[in-house]
C-alpha cells in the first residue's frame, strides 16, 4: 500500500504561506544543498504527487518551464490534482480527482510507493481531518512571519505523533518527520 506523506515548509508560528498567495520568500532562508538533496531524495522515493487545484496550477506553471534534476522529476512523475471544479489538467502525467477524501484511499491501495502532498493547505486540512496521512514531513524555517496562512487550523482532532527523524540544516532550518500513533 502506498504511504501518503505531507511535505511543507512552515514558519515557527506555523504559517506555510505569507500574507498573500504564493508568498513563499521565507522558504529561501532554509534552501541550500542539504534541502535540495532532501527534495531529490523525496522525489526519487515517490511514485505520485498530490496537489490541490491552486497549488497544482502554480506548480504546473513553474515546473513545466524549468530544467534540471528536480524539474525532470516534477514533470515526469504521476500527478493527481484534487478539484471539484477543474475541467482539464495539461501538465504531463496528471489525473483529476473530484473527491479527495473518497479517492485518495483508493489510490493508496493501488501501489507500493509514496504519495506526497506538497503545499495545498485546503487539501491537506481535508486529508488530516479524514486521518489519511501516514507521515508528516515539515521543514521548520527559523522566522516569525507575523501574518500568513496557517497549515494547521482549528478543528483538527487530537492525534498523537511519533517522531521519526529530526534533521538540522546548516541554514538553521529543521526537518521533522512524524507518523501518527495508531492504537
Amino acid at each position: 500500500m502506498r504511504k501518503l506523506i505531507m511535505w511543507n515548509a512552515i514558519s515557527l508560528e506555523g504559517y506555510f504561506e505569507g500574507e498573500k498567495a504564493w508568498n513563499l520568500d521565507f522558504h529561501e532562508l532554509v534552501w541550500g544543498k542539504e534541502l535540495e538533496d532532501f527534495s531529490i531524495e523525496q522525489l526519487k522515493s515517490a511514485d505520485m504527487i498530490v496537489f490541490g487545484k491552486k497549488t497544482y496550477q502554480g506548480m504546473a506553471d513553474y515546473w513545466s518551464k524549468e530544467e534540471g534534476e528536480i524539474a525532470d522529476y516534477m514533470n515526469n512523475i504521476q500527478k493527481v490534482v484534487c478539484s471539484s471544479t477543474l475541467k482539464t489538467a495539461n501538465w504531463k502525467n496528471t489525473i483529476i480527482v473530484k473527491d479527495a477524501v473518497t479517492e485518495i484511499p483508493k489510490l493508496k491501495q493501488e501501489g507500493e510507493g509514496k504519495m506526497f502532498v506538497f503545499g495545498s493547505g485546503n487539501l491537506s486540512e481535508s486529508l488530516m481531518k479524514a486521518n489519511l496521512f501516514d507521515e508528516y514531513r515539515l521543514c521548520v524555517v527559523p522566522v516569525f512571519l507575523d501574518k500568513g496562512r496557517r497549515l494547521f487550523n482549528e478543528g483538527l482532532q487530537y492525534q498523537e505523533l511519533n517522531l521519526l527523524e529530526a534533521r538540522s540544516l546548516s541554514t538553521g532550518g529543521v526537518i521533522l518527520r512524524y507518523a501518527p500513533v495508531t492504537k
